[in-house]
This record gives C-alpha cells, sequence and structure tokens, in this order.
C-alpha cells in the first residue's frame, strides 16, 4: 500500500505550560493521581496521533481494495445518507466531516465528477446549496457499508475489551466537544486533500490507476 502523508503527524508537540491547580504543587511526581507526568504527556499525544493515522490508513487501504473508494469519500456519503432525503447544506455538512467550506467544494466537486453526489440549490435562499447523495452514492454507500464496520471492528474494537471501550467513549467525548477553528479545519482540508489524490493512485489488482482529479 502506498502511504499517505498526514501533517497532522508534523505538528510539533510540547509539554503545555500551565499554573499548578489550587492546593497541588508544580512539578507532580511522576504516578501522581492527579495526571501524568509532564514529560510523559508528549508521548501521549504523539501516540494518539499515530494510533489516528494508521486506523485511517487501514480503513483507507480496506475501502480502496474493496471498493475503489477514498475514506474520505466515503465519510461524506455517510452523513449524507443518514441525513433527511439524502442531502444536507453545504455549511452543516462541512461542519459534519471537520473541514472548511472551501475544502468540502474541493471534496465535492470530485464526489460529483463520480456522479455520487449532486448539487441542489435552496428554494428559500437562492444563494444557498444542498449536497444531495444520488442513487449511485447511495448504492456505493451501501456496499462500503460493511467493509468499512469489519475495519472499524478488526482495527480498533476487537482490540479493547468492554471495560476499554466504556473507558475509551468517555475519553473522547471530554476531548471532541471543542469546536474547531479555521486553521485547524485548512490542516484537515491538506490531510483529506493528499488522501485523496493518494487514493487516485492507490496500487489495486485489477483495477487501473486513475489520475488524480
Amino acid at each position: 500500500m502506498t502511504t499517505q502523508h498526514s501533517p497532522v503527524a508534523d505538528i510539533p508537540v510540547q509539554a503545555e505550560e500551565r499554573a499548578p491547580a489550587p492546593g497541588r504543587p508544580s512539578g507532580h511526581a511522576a504516578g501522581d493521581a492527579a495526571g501524568p507526568a509532564p514529560a510523559a504527556e508528549p508521548a501521549v499525544w504523539r501516540t494518539m496521533l499515530r494510533a489516528q493515522v494508521r486506523i485511517s490508513r487501514r480503513l483507507q487501504a480496506d475501502l480502496l481494495a474493496e471498493h475503489d473508494l477514498p475514506l474520505a469519500f466515503y465519510d461524506v456519503l455517510t452523513h449524507l445518507g443518514e441525513a433527511p432525503c439524502g442531502r444536507l447544506r453545504m455549511n452543516d455538512l462541512a461542519d459534519r466531516v471537520l473541514l472548511s467550506r472551501s475544502g468540502l467544494t474541493r471534496l465535492v466537486d470530485r464526489l460529483e465528477r463520480e456522479g455520487l453526489v449532486a448539487r441542489q440549490t435552496c428554494p428559500s435562499d437562492a444563494r444557498g446549496l444542498y449536497a444531495a447523495l444520488t442513487p449511485t452514492g447511495r448504492a456505493r454507500l451501501e456496499e462500503a457499508a460493511p467493509t468499512y464496520r469489519r475495519g472499524v471492528r478488526d482495527h480498533v474494537l476487537s482490540r479493547l475489551d468492554d471495560d476499554d471501550l466504556r473507558l475509551f467513549g468517555h475519553l473522547l467525548g471530554k476531548l471532541a466537544d471543542e469546536p474547531v477553528d479555521g486553521s485547524a479545519a485548512e490542516s484537515v482540508d491538506e490531510a483529506v486533500d493528499e488522501s485523496v489524490d493518494a487514493a487516485a493512485s492507490f496500487p489495486r489488482e485489477g483495477v487501473s490507476a486513475r489520475p488524480a482529479p
């Protein structure tokens, strides 16, 4: 598999400068029940980034090998498939897939060329646009969904027991409620662009490599 480079992996990691909590001395020792030692924090952060990138690459490899579908495409199709009438306003869709409006526009352009998504005007707002799932897009989503779910089980869920899953869900819930600012969205845009471009030339048995859109 051709690996894709993610700009996320290049984010410099530094121990955060923090004031000590009230009643707690600064420079707490390793093993302190209140939290990990500062020296351990960069390692935890890097491990999380590596896990996220590796899992995403494995999921993308599964989708490409079996359905010729990049992970970024699958993500958009899933959100549209779950939406009423199979469509979402572009701004709402951008928020759900954590892209900027311009990043989503580029991605939808590619999906539209594949016949998986169509743009529709909003009757109540001449400037508003919907991204709508096409019949072809829905069929590709239904074909790929079992592969994606199997990949999630194989690469993530099967490695965690019930207690792990409950703790994992709790920790992710604490991290996922922060809004994504503009600079972070642009970083995700770049990662998606690189991922889709790399997927276009992904070597697949019996499938000719497509030129990048």
